[in-house]
């Protein structure tokens, strides 16, 4: 099942950043590069932070070949994007959760300690969203109001605390996962958001 997910999410994230490219103008190279970089960026830093090689997509180029398609399909379905608005945070949300789960898992198999494990989850479902943002001149939605980053940090802790509690792998992903997109989804609808530091003082 999560397998299933990561591609649905993988190919949902590249159309995402193939239509911020396109926010900005670029060309199609650029657009299929924020697209790969969206889609993959999390899962290769964290393995370049984990020294985990080789990295995870270049034992799967069939994933280099599904994120450039998506990127590309967003170019030919970019006039229908309002209506799918709604369609593409599900399906963000289920990659974000599925990102990080992954990323926990990886880190778990590795033996890392829990500290590092959290990160490595985090980096999986963030990374690739603040490369997009950086490359296309924005602040990254992660660094602002909007809980993201947060869901991601609260559904690795709940899977590493479900692992030392002896909770069996499939059933530790599945409450992970419901609780971490029930968690979005309602931060969502209901706009939740974390509290913002606004600094203006001039010092000179």
């Amino acid at each position: 099942m999560l397998t299933l997910i990561y591609l649905i999410a993988i190919t949902a994230e590249a159309m995402t950043g193939a239509l911020a490219a396109g926010r900005r103008n670029m060309d199609i190279f650029g657009v299929t590069v924020i697209a790969f970089l969206t889609a993959l960026g999390g899962g290769t830093v964290r393995d370049i932070v984990l020294g985990r090689y080789p990295i995870g997509w270049t034992q799967h180029p069939e994933y280099v070949g599904l994120v450039i398609a998506g990127g590309l399909a967003a170019v030919f379905v970019a006039r229908y994007m309002k209506r799918l608005s709604r369609v593409f945070l599900v399906l963000d949300a289920l990659g974000l959760i599925a990102f990080t789960i992954i990323g926990c898992g990886v880190a778990q198999s590795m033996d890392y300690h829990p500290v590092v494990v959290v990160m490595a989850g985090m980096i999986t479902g963030i990374a690739g969203g603040i490369l997009r943002d950086v490359l296309c001149n924005r602040v990254p939605v992660v660094f602002r109001q909007e809980l993201y980053a947060s869901v991601s940090f609260a559904v690795a802790l709940l899977y590493l605390g479900l692992i030392k509690l002896g909770v069996p792998h499939d059933l530790n992903v599945l409450a992970s996962f419901a609780v971490g997109l029930t968690i979005r989804l309602a931060a969502i609808w209901r706009e939740w958001r974390l509290p913002v530091f606004m600094y203006r003082h001039d010092l000179h």
